[in-house]
């Protein structure tokens, strides 16, 4: 278990507490936890209590760019009721993880660039008092997880991931992750890096690619982009089969490859 303060002391003296049966999760899983709080001096009426899913996504405005928060789901846990003083009380939850939860970590451990969680947020007496952000650890889904193992064989090297602003189509979330990686030895002639982006849904997941293919001498380099599915009832073969063409495809110039 893992118990983390969300809220010290809320203005009326209300504390806050949250236990998250397991911060490793994976997109479509019941996250599961409770919310536990205790009353103040007074008696108090809570008005509701909501869980937040929050990422830390990077935005441009014109010339600038800065990093916002953005609330991704927005779930209420427990509606009004009367808090007695000094009473302790719990309030056990349950929630779907969407399916398009970026990845946070991989093999349980958190991916660099990346800062994702949940935060809870009480009601009471018409103000919100929001707690902090607790880290949540977004594992992939089997069918990412052969995607960027993949990835590994072929020798691309991870170099960083970060959320941007900006809605994909087929997407339904204000922002996509980027996983950023070097080119591997193979395919260092016609790219310098790729980008990777997943769109999970229940029954497979797209991936889009997006690579700066090399110029040659009387052309300009240039961004090129592709887009394929796997399906989750897919071998772990397929997923890496899809990949390699899909890289064959962009590196492709002029009818030949390699």
């Amino acid at each position: 278990m893992v118990f983390r303060k969300l809220m010290a002391v809320f203005g009326a003296g209300v504390e806050v507490d949250t236990v998250l049966r397991d911060t490793n999760v994976r997109p479509g899983d019941l996250l599961r936890g409770e919310v536990r709080f205790r009353g103040g001096s007074s008696d108090h009426r809570v008005d509701g209590i909501f869980v937040d899913f929050t990422a830390v996504v990077e935005v441009e405005r014109g010339d600038s760019e800065f990093r916002g928060t953005f609330s991704f789901l927005h779930a209420q846990v427990a509606g009004a009721f009367e808090l007695a003083a000094g009473a302790a009380h719990a309030v056990p939850f349950e929630i779907a993880v969407p399916w398009e939860t970026p990845i946070s970590a991989i093999g349980g451990r958190p991916l660099r660039g990346m800062r994702l969680g949940v935060a809870t947020e009480l009601s009471l007496a018409g103000a919100l008092d929001k707690g902090d952000l607790d880290p949540l650890l977004v594992n992939p889904l089997p069918a990412q997880e052969h995607v960027l193992a993949a990835l590994d064989r072929m020798g691309f090297r991870f170099k960083g991931a970060d959320l941007e602003e900006g809605t994909l189509p087929g997407s339904t979330m204000p922002f996509y992750q980027e996983i950023e990686y070097y080119a591997g030895p193979r395919w260092r002639r016609h790219f310098n890096e790729l980008e990777l982006t997943f769109i999970a849904g229940p029954a497979s997941v797209d991936v889009i690619l997006e690579a700066d293919r090399k110029g040659g001498l009387l052309t300009a380099g240039r961004d090129v982009y592709t887009r394929f599915t796997v399906r989750y009832d897919d071998p772990p073969a397929a997923a890496e089969r899809a990949l390699n063409a899909a890289l064959q495809a962009m590196a492709r110039r002029r009818g030949w490859f390699f």
